[in-house]
């Protein structure tokens, strides 16, 4: 990716970059297959979603560092080299996220534990991701994700809007999603797109991090 403004999703505020297909289908399925492998101690169960954490807890103190499983190094390399979190600072945390067709989440920012950019490759099913406005919860504009894709958040984007997914097993297409016309596949207004079980990869940059290792313990 020698020119990552290619990318750049115009019509949303700033910045927004979104890459169709940066995974291939068999990269896909390997996520996958690790994903589902893991013991069932390393999924945390949450009301709306599970999840899977990687690379230490962030905390205003400084996040622990744990050892992250070789498969997960290769995705966090490839974004690394995207150069996206300044001063030559790699990638060193990444949240698994599964979600079933109806499962979502509420609208939120990332907050300040991570530098301000956050990188999402998509897996499994396509989703809506939504944005607001913090003061009234007008809605910004919608993002949608496809299988395979990577989406990359910064500035305003991840700073002064909020984001969520809507607990909903079909998402309808509207004039609100602003990177259509960089999916990889035709969609048109008024379309209704049934989900599938969706697993993303968000892979960041915790800033501030202890000197301690919990596999040097």
């Amino acid at each position: 990716m020698d020119n990552l403004q290619e990318y750049l999703v115009s019509k949303a505020p700033p910045s927004v970059f979104y890459i169709p297909d940066f995974i291939t289908k068999e990269e896909e399925a390997h996520i996958l297959d690790k994903v589902y492998s893991v013991p069932k101690p390393k999924w945390t169960n949450l009301s709306n979603r599970r999840l899977q954490d990687y690379g230490g807890v962030p905390h205003k103190n400084g996040m622990i560092c744990e050892k992250i499983p070789t498969w997960l190094e290769l995705y966090m390399k490839r974004i690394s080299d995207l150069k996206l979190f300044g001063d030559g600072k790699t990638a060193n945390h990444v949240l698994i996220n599964e979600y079933l067709p109806d499962q979502g989440i509420m609208p939120h920012t990332d907050g300040p534990l991570f530098y301000p950019t956050v990188a999402t490759i998509s897996c499994g099913s396509h989703t809506i991701l939504e944005f607001f406005n913090t003061d009234n919860r007008d809605t910004i504009c919608n993002l949608l994700l496809e299988p395979r894709s990577l989406i990359i958040l910064q500035d305003d984007m991840y700073n002064k809007y909020l984001h969520s997914i809507s607990e909903i097993a079909e998402d309808e297409i509207t004039d609100k999603c602003v990177n259509l016309i960089q999916c990889k596949n035709n969609y048109t207004v008024g379309q209704i797109v049934k989900r599938s079980v969706r697993v993303s990869l968000t892979i960041r940059n915790v800033p501030k991090v202890s000197k301690l290792k919990l596999w040097n313990l």
